[in-house]
């Protein structure tokens, strides 16, 4: 008996862990992939560990250095104020990076709470919400955006202060129109999960909805749901540097990668390297992590290819 029963629990747990690493060898196979995890990684240690080594202060004003070339003294040369670019880019890379996970677990959170319930429970609750979501589709992004930032920052820094109100504003406001994708998906998945043998038999053996939903469904779409997170995070990026060059982004004395492109629109011809070094890291960051997401989905879906 007990024989019988291991043998049962190791022909379980098998197709799990051969899963994950069938999906590891598929991904590795992706060279732009494995690229993107490079680059990524590079951006990731250079934002949080290169500031200990190179320790220029990033607010110090020094008029006598504006608009400087990259030098030694500055590699990524000075801004109109004197101040270090490359000292700035850092800071904003640590800013910008964790605005766009931040929102990427608002929005994903929220997708997979609506899609799952949407997907298991079907009927008049399945159509209210989805419903809602398509109200939320059809809302133009980046207008409403600018709005609720508009409206809600001055109010938001007086409870929380300039820094942190803002950033729980553009978090909070960027996270809450990028999850209907991600519930859609969720959804359609789940449509189609609870029908099949294995959760039927759970629920005859007397599994609560709750149980069905969290440990037979969730971890069959946690592939869908990792794609849709990598590619939010480039999303919430480059929406959190859009606010920040319109100006409704952090205050001025921030340097997010947008704010700083901000700053240099007036200097595009007499110092483009104040545009051009914070723009490069934007690209890199969101094309890396674009090609992480495509190499995901290949590999948790390897039809997607053929």
């Amino acid at each position: 008996m007990n024989k019988t029963k291991n043998l049962s629990i190791l022909t379980i747990q098998n197709p799990s862990k051969n899963l994950w690493q069938e999906t590891w060898y598929r991904f590795k196979k992706d060279k732009m992939a494995l690229l993107g995890i490079a680059v990524l990684l590079l951006i990731i240690l250079s934002v949080f560990l290169l500031p200990f080594i190179y320790q220029i202060p990033v607010d110090k004003i020094d008029f006598s250095q504006s608009t400087q070339p990259p030098s030694l003294q500055h590699l990524f040369g000075t801004n109109d104020l004197g101040q270090d670019q490359l000292a700035r880019i850092l800071l904003g890379g640590r800013i910008s990076i964790t605005v766009g996970i931040t929102a990427m677990l608002v929005a994903v959170s929220l997708g997979t709470l609506i899609g799952a319930i949407a997907g298991f429970f079907g009927g008049i609750i399945e159509s209210l919400l989805m419903r809602i979501t398509d109200l939320f589709l059809s809302l133009p992004q980046l207008p409403v955006l600018l709005l609720i930032v508009y409206l809600f920052r001055d109010s938001l820094k007086q409870i929380a202060g300039p820094e942190l109100g803002i950033f729980v504003l553009i978090v909070i406001v960027i996270g809450s129109l990028n999850w209907m994708s991600v519930a859609r998906l969720v959804r359609a998945n789940f449509l189609k999960l609870k029908q099949m043998d294995f959760v039927e038999s759970a629920r005859a053996l007397g599994a609560t909805p709750f149980r069905l939903i969290l440990i037979h469904i969730l971890p069959n779409v946690l592939g869908i749901i990792i794609v849709a997170a990598t590619l939010a995070v480039g999303n919430a990026i480059i929406t959190e540097s859009t606010l920040s060059f319109l100006g409704l982004g952090f205050p001025p004395d921030i340097p997010t990668w947008g704010r700083m492109l901000y700053d240099a629109q007036n200097y595009l011809t007499s110092a483009p390297y104040m545009a051009i070094f914070p723009g490069l890291a934007i690209f890199l960051t969101v094309l890396s992590i674009n090609y992480i997401g495509d190499g995901l989905r290949d590999a948790f879906d390897p039809k997607s290819k053929r």
